[in-house]
């Protein structure tokens, strides 16, 4: 089940909304229950050998972290117990068999691969029980007692199988004490719904030219090679972000305040700018429970260039157990690395001039290529193409055209302009300026959405978000 599936948004999450707040308010413990009943069917549809398997990580989490608070020995033991635990499970499903191809490729042995199956979603609930587990260790979070509250904190279904990935702290107290305002539920259904439009009406248009381009061999062009990159730019941030903002949105719904996981990274002037706005709850992540574990940048500059670089490769490796994603990683750390080089002495920051922020969105695109690739040789030719005159002809420009229907040009110029704060500020200023009702005229415009989104959403049957099979 998905967010963008009609089984969603037609039976499961309708359905749910309307049995939690027929619970009175009082009954906060039912209202808890039933989420979190409900958020085990969600990630068990399907999947229910994986839903066993995160239940056992929370039960794992909670023991740990109840037994490192009594200190000492207990703390020496389980803090490291529950870490290793955690990332054990992450390590066997998702890199096994990655590192055993490669141990074979590198001695020719030939031991069988494990082949398990990666449950949906497990990077994300894994980097949150281990984050609970640290900040338990570092007194910035209480141990919770109750499993059954911490199971929901990881397992709540709008944040569970593609983040953002939130720390226990930031719902520790709406787990036992919270309300929702009409309202906040009115803001929350309107995020949510601006989210799903990303999704269908933006990210599944443009990304079905990206597939189409990424699909080519012997027929791809330089024009056509550049339209594919750039699409699949603009899908993975609409994918994404309309992600985040479906979990935004209906945690608000219910009550709880979920970070801000993207802000117009594509208006970025560096690439070190673009990963302070990119995922930020997992740049957070990295930089709390890695970098600065590490040492940051405290201990002289040769280990902060290493703890950078190692971050950067766990960042690739997250994504993926695949060469191109810690290519991707290793590209994004040089970047930055080249990046503090130049800036080096210098007190004041650069100035935000039209060719940083072009640079900035080209490294994207180029860098977003070996994302996207199968491997890291389908890279290459993307590469060779993009910037070569390679099989460039009258063909390769009408197949190009052919792709850039009126429909799609006007989603990618709807994109373009969406992926900045225009449509923001334009929004903020005919709120104090019209004399029409603004909240009227964004309740017409977040109906007409639901509807195209509904209809888009009845007329094919699977719309995966690209972030479910991290």
């Amino acid at each position: 089940m998905t967010f963008s599936s009609p089984i969603f948004l037609f039976i499961f999450f309708p359905l749910t909304v309307l049995c939690y707040f027929l619970i009175p308010a009082k009954l906060l413990r039912l209202r808890n229950a039933l989420l979190t009943v409900a958020s085990l069917i969600f990630y068990g549809f399907g999947e229910p050998v994986a839903c066993i398997l995160m239940l056992g990580v929370v039960l794992w989490s909670w023991v740990s972290a109840l037994l490192l608070r009594k200190g000492g020995i207990y703390r020496k033991i389980f803090l490291p117990l529950g870490i290793i635990g955690d990332l054990g499970v992450l390590c066997l499903y998702k890199y096994a068999d990655f590192l055993i191809g490669t141990c074979n490729s590198l001695t020719g042995m030939n031991i069988p691969l494990l082949k398990l199956r990666l449950p949906i979603g497990i990077s994300f609930f894994v980097f949150q029980a281990i984050s609970y587990i640290m900040d338990v260790s570092r007194n910035e979070a209480k141990a919770q007692r109750n499993y059954f509250r911490l199971l929901l904190y990881i397992a709540f279904f709008p944040q569970l199988i593609a983040g953002p990935i939130v720390r226990y702290q930031t719902v520790e107290e709406a787990l036992s004490s919270r309300r929702t305002t009409p309202e906040h539920a009115a803001a929350g259904i309107r995020r949510m719904i601006f989210g799903l439009s990303k999704k269908l009406l933006i990210a599944d248009t443009v990304g079905l030219i990206a597939d189409t381009v990424f699909g080519m061999t012997d027929t791809l062009a330089l024009p056509t090679a550049w339209l594919g990159a750039f699409c699949y730019t603009l899908q993975i941030y609409y994918d994404f972000s309309g992600y985040s903002d479906m979990a935004i949105g209906m945690g608000q719904l219910f009550g709880f305040a979920f970070p801000e996981n993207f802000r117009y990274p594509y208006c970025s002037a560096s690439i070190t700018e673009f990963w302070r706005r990119w995922h930020i709850s997992l740049t957070t992540w990295f930089r709390e429970y890695l970098y600065i574990p590490l040492g940051g940048n405290r201990e002289g500059e040769a280990k902060t260039i290493r703890n950078k670089w190692i971050v950067f490769l766990c960042t690739g490796l997250w994504h993926g157990a695949s060469w191109t994603f810690v290519l991707w990683g290793a590209v994004n750390g040089a970047l930055m690395h080249i990046e503090s080089i130049v800036r080096k002495g210098k007190k004041d920051p650069p100035k935000r001039t039209w060719y940083l922020h072009l640079y900035t969105i080209l490294a994207v695109v180029c860098a977003f290529v070996i994302f996207r690739a199968d491997t890291v040789s389908q890279a290459f030719r993307f590469y060779v193409c993009m910037f070569s005159g390679k099989n460039l002809s009258m063909a390769a420009l009408s197949a190009c055209t052919q792709l850039l229907t009126p429909l799609t040009v006007t989603v990618i110029i709807l994109a373009l302009i969406g992926a900045t704060p225009v449509p923001k500020m334009v929004a903020a200023k005919a709120k104090k300026t019209a004399s029409f009702p603004a909240e009227m005229t964004l309740s017409v415009i977040t109906a007409g959405l639901l509807i195209l989104c509904m209809m888009n959403a009845a007329a094919t049957t699977y719309h995966p978000f690209i972030y479910f099979r991290f």
